[in-house]
């Protein structure tokens, strides 16, 4: 079975992997490292001949195209019909190298060009596209997993950040807010916090200051949010931990304190021409953009303390909005998936069983939202929307944990697996492979939450949700769901 990942660069990729000249940085360097690793292929589309053939520089022009026959084209991609007579040479191009990613004759696109990432997203291709980092962060994923660790976020008090406020990381944020240094330590005297996360080094990498506010226009045009909301004031995800899911811990962080401390909204500033990749995110996880505040869009979530209706929305829909709430009515499939310890340990490192981590209490949130699971179970039956109920075997032999799934899929090619749990993989390469020996059931799913009460399997028994072991994945009816809901106290 084919294990191969074929990655589609773009010339600005490929260009300096073959210039002699060039110094690669650490995470192109290590990209191509790890793609020679794993014995990946690497290739160009035709229209970037094209695109160089244009060059007035008759130089730069012949070095270019001798670098790029260096490495295999794609062999007669699909025409693309997106062009037409007015589409320009660098749109036309560009189209032709996202409409190949859509006839999957690759299975991702590797690019440092931000308005083809930003087309590639518009064109609903955004989950195969990559800058060089997070597509280093994929095969480290793959081929390293003992190098990956989980962020941790921290919260922190603003003013214990005050020491590094010089530090080079704070720049993109001096040069897009004038004055923003006499912002920073009056937001710091005034015991404003926020969410971090340092590298392996110990240095600053991402942060998030937030506050809740009342009763706040949040736009020019006047729109008022009722009540308290949290503002998410500075956002910023350092380029050196990109790919690392950071943002998404982000707004783990703020939706968890958004509950608990009752705030029906949560609202940010984007520039969504420089920060494309945040307003996505936002969008993926129930935010709406509501107009402009100064030259940056406002974006806010809808965060109720009680689940609102349905109001028409299918359960992913119903989930993408409200999260954390779902929906769990009859028309819900619910699952019991069993999970090994070591997997369940690797996938929910947050997860502790006698004293489970709330935020407010520790002050640090461990994993992200968007995870997936592999196993060879014999069902089929499910759905996007569906509720899972994850049952850690071995040890605890309790369920301990309850997701909602984005995406179900049963595939039999390694690298098609691979490729598809790219962003949420905690399995290594050889894991996958070995899994894809035999068909295997993918599910790519949003955790929603742990038990503070793992339900235990004489419960269970007890209960009548099962008659027995579990051994595979098993649905169970809507009184089941709710006796195993009630006994966890959620």
């Amino acid at each position: 079975m084919p294990k191969q990942l074929t990655l589609l660069l773009d010339t600005n990729v490929l260009i300096p992997l073959q210039d002699s000249y060039a110094v690669l940085d650490d995470n192109l360097a290590n990209f191509h490292r790890l793609v020679l690793v794993g014995g990946h292929k690497l290739v160009y589309h035709p229209a970037s001949i094209d695109d160089f053939e244009r060059d007035s520089d008759q130089g730069r022009r012949a070095r270019n195209l001798e670098h790029i026959r260096r490495y295999p084209a794609l062999e007669q991609p699909a025409k693309c019909p997106w062009n037409t007579l007015t589409t320009s040479p660098n749109d036309a191009c560009d189209n032709e190298i996202l409409y190949a990613l859509e006839c999957d004759a690759a299975h991702a696109l590797v690019t440092e060009d931000k308005g083809l990432l930003n087309k590639a997203r518009a064109r609903g291709l955004g989950h195969r596209t990559y800058n060089i980092q997070t597509a280093e962060d994929w095969l480290r994923r793959l081929h390293q997993p003992s190098d990956i660790s989980l962020p941790n976020i921290d919260d922190v008090p603003l003013h214990s950040l005050t020491p590094e406020l010089a530090a080079s990381f704070f720049n993109s944020l001096r040069d897009g807010y004038d004055g923003f240094d006499d912002w920073f330590r009056k937001k710091a005297r005034e015991n404003r916090k926020a969410w971090v996360y340092r590298d392996e080094a110990g240095v600053l990498g991402a942060i998030c200051v937030y506050d809740v506010q009342m009763d706040e226009v949040v736009t020019d045009e006047g729109k008022r949010l009722e009540g308290k909301a949290l503002k998410l004031c500075t956002f910023k995800v350092g380029q050196s931990v990109r790919g690392r899911k950071i943002g998404e811990l982000f707004l783990k962080a703020a939706f968890r304190y958004g509950t608990e401390n009752v705030c029906e909204h949560i609202f940010i500033h984007a520039d969504v021409e420089k920060h494309a990749y945040l307003a996505n995110l936002l969008v993926d996880f129930g935010f709406h953009d509501v107009g402009l505040y100064g030259p940056d869009r406002v974006f806010v979530k809808r965060h109720p303390v009680n689940a609102p209706d349905a109001a028409g929305l299918s359960p992913l829909e119903y989930v993408q909005r409200f999260y954390p709430h779902y929906q769990a009515g009859p028309q819900v499939q619910k699952f019991l998936v069993p999970i090994q310890q070591g997997f369940h340990r690797i996938l929910f490192p947050d997860y502790h069983a006698l004293q489970p981590l709330l935020f407010a209490a520790c002050g640090s949130v461990g994993n992200a939202i968007k995870l997936a699971y592999l196993c060879h179970a014999a069902s089929k039956q499910i759905r996007p929307g569906d509720v899972l109920l994850f049952y850690r075997s071995e040890d605890e032999q309790a369920v301990t944990s309850l997701g909602v799934v984005d995406q179900f899929a049963v595939l039999s090619d390694a690298a098609s697996i691979a490729a598809l749990v790219s962003r949420r993989t905690v399995y290594s390469i050889k894991e996958i492979e070995d899994m894809a020996a035999r068909p295997t059931k993918v599910i790519l799913f949003r955790l929603v939450k742990h038990f503070s009460a793992p339900v235990s399997i004489k419960r269970l028994l007890t209960d009548g949700v099962v008659a027995g072991n579990i051994q595979s994945i098993t649905k169970i009816s809507d009184d089941a769901f709710s006796r195993v809901l009630t006994t966890a106290g959620a």
